[in-house]
């Protein structure tokens, strides 16, 4: 390791090395936050090396292969033959310029943060930082994580005494850290990585500066911030507006299907207000990494300042009450039937948590998978991006995907994700019974189809 004798050129030396391209940029966490990350910056021509803990993945990166389907092998062997590598090994991140973090961050059990992937990062990092470097958080959680969880793991556990700059007069000791949301958006076409912009937050002006210049290389629009803590309540107020406007959407569904009226009309209509409203659609429950979660850590947070989100606590609850919506409707669209859902066989189209993705964090389908099981259904389901569903954080299913076939077997088939592939017309023929939980089968009349 080289020891720089002016401490005031750390600054300087990594800013020009950032705009020179020749900054050695870390990701770690190879998912679906890290890997497009790790390929916009090689892309830029950035050397870049990804970390991950998962040997699979960095097996199956090293071999030129991809396990995300938005993202094809042949994007991995581009980046490859341009310099990038994935490994395992964090001892080589005392030869990185730049860490950036894009761990996950779910609830436990009790609906509380579990920040065990950040701290344990953060743990994997601190022996091998060096003065000079950049540390980014990109994972989503709660305003005061960057400051109160991650540095002073950081400061603690690096054998040097390095110390993150706080905007102090340096003196060659010191790091720099900034928080940074990701906003990915699985299965969007219509706007390019580059044009998200990106909001950073640095721990002191420098810290910010250097992190604004290192996405702004591969970003076409940086927004500061004055702090991590902004920056990371900027990502919290971003999806629980998302949150609470889907909460209400779910919620004036099930009143019009009291009333009698077509939710999906309604919306349809209001949209053509071109001032003062924006469209959000109901659906069988939230899923996705940040949506579901975000607004409970909100809440868990705010407890420290003897302050309840009560606004905010409702439209999860909402949301997370779908999926008991769901099954009830399955329930009562089989007793018109004149059958029982105990024993019912039951066909689930689509587990991702939304179309045209790879993508099971959170899905709604798993939760109503469980609850069809619990209740004695005998389930099945398809999905074009998931040949199997094994076992996760929440969930232990073992499944194996179900043909399309013989569709009349089943007494019931569920459409919980409305993938584009589906020839939903062919599915209402073929089948006895369909229950729709995203309005995929709207231009279709047939007394087959229960719209819930």
């Amino acid at each position: 390791m080289t020891t720089r004798s002016v401490p005031a050129t750390q600054f300087s030396e990594l800013k020009t090395r950032i705009e020179a391209r020749q900054a050695k940029v870390a990701i770690i966490g190879l998912g679906y936050v890290g890997l497009p990350l790790a390929l916009l910056y090689t892309e830029q021509k950035f050397p870049v090396t990804g970390f991950d803990i998962d040997q699979l993945k960095v097996t199956t990166l090293t071999e030129g292969g991809s396990y995300i389907y938005r993202i094809p092998a042949t994007e991995i062997q581009q980046a490859r033959s341009h310099g990038f590598v994935a490994t395992a090994d964090y001892s080589r991140l005392t030869q990185m310029d730049a860490i950036i973090i894009c761990v996950p961050t779910p609830l436990d059990e009790y609906h509380a943060p579990d920040l065990s992937f950040i701290t344990d990062t953060a743990s994997s990092i601190a022996p091998h930082l060096r003065a000079g470097q950049l540390v980014v958080l990109e994972s989503t959680t709660y305003p005061g994580t960057t400051e109160e969880v991650l540095v002073p793991i950081l400061e603690k556990g690096n054998p040097h005494g390095l110390k993150a700059a706080r905007g102090g007069a340096p003196n060659g000791q010191e790091f720099y850290v900034a928080f940074s949301p990701e906003r990915e958006d699985p299965g969007n076409q219509t706007v390019a990585r580059r044009d998200i912009p990106k909001v950073v937050g640095g721990l002191d002006p420098q810290a910010s500066e250097l992190a604004a210049a290192l996405y702004g290389a591969i970003f076409n629009r940086v927004v500061p911030v004055s702090s991590p803590a902004a920056a990371e309540m900027t990502k919290l107020l971003e999806n629980i507006y998302r949150c609470v406007n889907i909460a209400l959407v779910n919620e004036l569904k099930l009143l019009c299907l009291r009333m009698g009226l077509d939710i999906w009309e309604v919306i349809e209509a209001a949209s053509t207000k071109p001032f003062g409203f924006q469209p959000f659609y109901p659906g069988p429950g939230l899923g996705g990494h940040c949506i579901p979660v975000d607004p409970f850590y909100l809440s868990w947070k705010a407890k420290e300042c003897d302050f309840r989100t009560r606004f905010i606590e409702l439209a999860g609850e909402i949301n997370t009450s779908m999926p008991y919506h769901v099954l009830a409707s399955v329930v009562s669209a089989l007793n018109q039937h004149k059958k029982a859902l105990n024993g019912a066989r039951v066909l689930v189209l689509g587990v991702a948590y939304k179309r045209d993705i790879d993508d099971l964090r959170e899905s709604p389908a798993l939760t109503i998978i469980e609850l069809l099981q619990k209740e004695g259904a005998q389930v099945s389901y398809n999905d074009p991006y998931f040949p199997r569903v094994g076992k996760g954080r929440k969930y232990d299913l073992q499944m194996t995907c179900a043909p399309l076939e013989n569709l009349g077997q089943y007494d019931c088939v569920l459409i919980v994700t409305d993938h584009s592939d589906y020839d939903y017309a062919r599915i209402v023929q073929e089948s006895q019974l369909v229950v729709d939980t995203r309005n995929a089968t709207r231009g279709l009349h047939s007394a087959k189809i229960v719209r819930c």
